[in-house]
């Protein structure tokens, strides 16, 4: 590192510029964290398809229409809200909380608990998914 400034109001510059770059780091970091739990449950759900179902029998068929197959859903869904004022903490929900707004990005119980480890996410507070992980977040 160069030669820092001897007089304080340059070095207070240089201490809040150092300041907002580690704030954005953060905010970068955990845009790619919910980034990276998004294709990692894609790619769970690309390496575990789906069972098909058969289709109805020749002989004996009810004549009623195969059911699509159902989805697999993961326990847990990150959801993260975007304000006039910027990104607010990203929240983690059970699946089917009634509390989710927007479209959430679902995520599996070992990334829920990671998630729930950063302090820049938050857990749900009505569906609470840290009791259902076993987690005491203070």
């Amino acid at each position: 590192m160069s030669e820092l400034p001897p007089d304080p109001p340059r070095l207070r510059a240089i201490l809040a510029h150092l300041d907002q770059q580690l704030a954005d780091t953060e905010t970068i970091g955990t845009y790619l964290r919910l980034q990276r739990a998004a294709v990692e449950a894609a790619l769970t759900r690309a390496e575990h398809p789906p069972a098909r179902r058969p289709g109805p029998r020749a002989k004996g068929a009810t004549g009623l229409p195969a059911l699509p197959p159902t989805p697999i859903r993961s326990g847990f869904v990150v959801q993260q809200k975007r304000t006039p004022r910027g990104p607010e903490p990203a929240t983690v929900h059970l699946s089917d909380c009634t509390m989710i707004e927007g479209t959430p990005t679902p995520i599996g119980d070992h990334d829920a608990r990671a998630a729930l480890t950063d302090p820049n996410i938050a857990a749900c507070a009505f569906c609470r998914p840290d009791t259902e992980l076993g987690i005491d977040i203070a």
